[in-house]
């Protein structure tokens, strides 16, 4: 890819997506609560899991699983945005803002791989629910998880590098945080190439995995049908939980990818609130769903509540 302009030396990058924000201090302010919301949702969930050896459970380490990628899809922007917004400060160093990139690739992808894995526990729950306890042992998830760990940050790793050699023409980042096509756009090359090498590896992971949760439902609803009405409600249950955290975060990506194709042309607040959706929407919506529909952690909660009424 041949060079637009002379390349300079970027040593820290201007963030420049919310320049045309009304009341920056509200918006602000508001994904800050959102952002505190989400940290101690995740945390308290991580908390119920460790210390209740009872959920010391296959289902139960990949909730707590989800909850750190959560924690992490999260952290990866939010602090910079609150920056930008509630303090100004409007710039971020050059080695920051590349690990920022590799952390929000990191967590996004993870969330896909998280909720496939999840999607798994629970068809073998299904289909074999008097042998799931030795088909799916908690040592046998935790190398599931680490797998995906390690290669999730393989295929992120590939984009890094190919992102490092690239000049610079720019330090000003057209978007509300260091993301690959953000940083891709400060370059001096035709971003073609590599915005098509990313789309690719998004899209193969993003409907790969949605395949996978689509058939592992499919084949548990077949399942379903032909069980009795009290286990059918047993496993509605147990399935509904996973199916809303499912929706919560490829609807809102969904919607994007048709938006796009279809040729919608959207503002550029009305992107990157979506963007910024789509980052912080799942990771508050997992926690909540978990604590309101999970028995064992609702249980938990509930009787928290209880011990403090008394102690008052």
């Amino acid at each position: 890819m041949p060079l637009q302009n002379a390349s300079i030396k970027v040593t820290e990058f201007v963030i420049g997506g919310f320049e045309s924000t009304n009341r920056p201090m509200l918006v602000g302010v508001v994904i800050l609560i959102t952002y505190v919301l989400i940290i101690l949702a995740n945390i308290l969930n991580i908390l119920f899991i460790i210390v209740d050896k009872r959920l010391h459970k296959p289902m139960y380490l990949l909730i707590c699983n989800l909850a750190v990628v959560d924690i992490l899809h999260a952290s990866s922007s939010t602090p910079t945005m609150i920056g930008v917004l509630v303090a100004g400060v409007n710039t971020i160093s050059y080695v920051p803002c590349l690990v920022q990139m590799f952390a929000v690739l990191l967590g996004g992808t993870m969330e896909m791989l998280a909720l496939s894995a999840m999607a798994f526990d629970r068809l073998i729950a299904v289909s074999y629910p008097f042998q799931y306890q030795s088909y799916l042992t908690n040592v046998r998830s935790f190398v599931i998880i680490c797998f995906l760990w390690v290669v999730t940050c393989s295929l992120v790793a590939v984009l890094l590098v190919t992102l490092l050699p690239l000049p610079h023409c720019s330090s000003k980042l057209q978007y509300t945080y260091c993301g690959y096509a953000a940083i891709i756009r400060t370059t001096c090359v035709d971003p073609t190439y590599y915005f098509n090498m990313v789309s690719i590896m998004f899209f193969f992971i993003y409907f790969f995995t949605l395949i996978l949760i689509c058939l592992s439902y499919l084949y548990i609803l077949f399942f379903v049908k032909l069980s009795s009405n009290n286990d059918k409600r047993k496993m509605g249950g147990t399935c509904l939980t996973h199916l809303i955290v499912v929706a919560g975060y490829y609807v809102p990506s969904l919607i994007r990818i048709v938006l796009t194709r279809l040729g919608v042309v959207l503002t550029l607040e009305a992107t990157h609130g979506l963007m910024i959706g789509i980052i912080l929407g799942p990771t508050l919506l997992n926690p909540v769903v978990y604590c309101l529909r999970t028995k064992e952690i609702k249980i938990k909660i509930f009787n928290i509540f209880k011990k403090v009424e008394i102690s008052q």
